[in-house]
């Protein structure tokens, strides 16, 4: 099972109904923050989750809104007597920036550990999933994200009793494992059919469209992007700063032929999205303009 919470939508700056940006994941015991601006420890609580869980934090980019949260993420994390180390995955400069938020927040009872993400692409292998990584265009280096669960073939138990595999060895293949069994080398292929679907969200914030978007995009269950405007009359704003106007996000999600689009990361202008939305469903009928506290649940569809 995969949860997925919008925690908040702002862009910019906060506003008294909308926190600003931060996507939480939770899969298998893990937590996966996808950024970090004011106010999200206050979104999580609204939620009912706690911080302390939070194994990985992300950054797609150093502007305020999306990380001005961390130190006070880090201080709570710590009042809660956290051990256990915390890994943190951005652009190159994650370590000097992280380095000058903590002078707020320089004694921890757990190790940080940044990871800076190398060159236009790059994968996180953790236990059970991955992290696609892939840059996109802002007017600082800023970069996308897939959550990507991979999900193996039906284990056949005809195949496993015809080659003689013992039982005990089942599960242990199931998992992936290889295994030596006296002059025999047991593999997973040899027990499972081919792999089945998965389970996929990419979340991108603070960019143009890009191919990048669309080609990660595909395959996904859910797409995020950000609606920074929805008036038609900002699209040369939305192209001096950088950012996508909601009938881009729009376009992209048709192309890449997700079944669902949720907008976010509103301009502080936009105060009622939904107004637009009409408009928007015209390009993709399935977009959702999100508010803080949107939540999806995924599962494993029967086969």
């Amino acid at each position: 099972m995969l949860d997925v919470c919008l925690l908040g939508t702002g862009g910019m700056m906060p506003l008294p109904h909308r926190w600003l940006t931060a996507l939480m994941l939770r899969y298998n015991g893990k937590s996966i923050l996808i950024d970090c601006g004011e106010g999200t420890q206050i979104a999580l609580r609204e939620k009912g989750w706690s911080p302390n869980p939070i194994d990985i934090i992300c950054f797609t980019h150093f502007h305020a809104d999306h990380i001005s949260g961390l130190p006070g993420m880090l201080l709570t994390m710590g009042n809660a007597e956290r051990t256990e180390p915390l890994l943190l995955i951005g652009p190159k400069g994650l370590n000097r920036v992280v380095s000058a938020l903590r002078v707020i927040a320089p004694e921890l009872p757990f190790a940080i550990n940044c990871v800076e993400i190398e060159g236009n692409e790059q994968t996180f292998s953790f236990d059970g999933f991955r992290i696609d990584t892939f840059k996109v265009n802002h007017n600082v280096v800023c970069y996308g994200y897939s959550m990507q669960i991979d999900r193996a073939g039906r284990f056949d138990r005809e195949r496993a009793e015809k080659l003689e595999i013992p039982m005990k060895y089942w599960g242990r293949l199931q998992k992936g494992e290889t295994i030596e069994d006296g002059d025999r080398v047991l593999t997973p292929d040899m027990v499972l059919g081919g792999a089945r679907k998965g389970l996929k969200v990419t979340y991108c914030t603070d960019t143009r469209p890009t191919d990048s978007i669309l080609e990660h995009a595909k395959g996904s269950d859910l797409l995020i992007l950000e609606g920074m405007y929805g008036e038609p009359d900002k699209v040369a704003k939305a192209k001096e700063h950088k950012h996508m106007t909601m009938y881009e996000a729009a376009k992209i999600a048709k192309n890449a032929d997700v079944p669902e689009l949720w907008l976010t990361h509103y301009s502080p202008s936009l105060t009622r999205p939904e107004e637009f939305i009409r408009d928007v469903r015209k390009i993709f009928p399935n977009t959702i303009a999100a508010k803080d506290g949107r939540s999806i649940e995924f599962n494993f569809k029967e086969e």
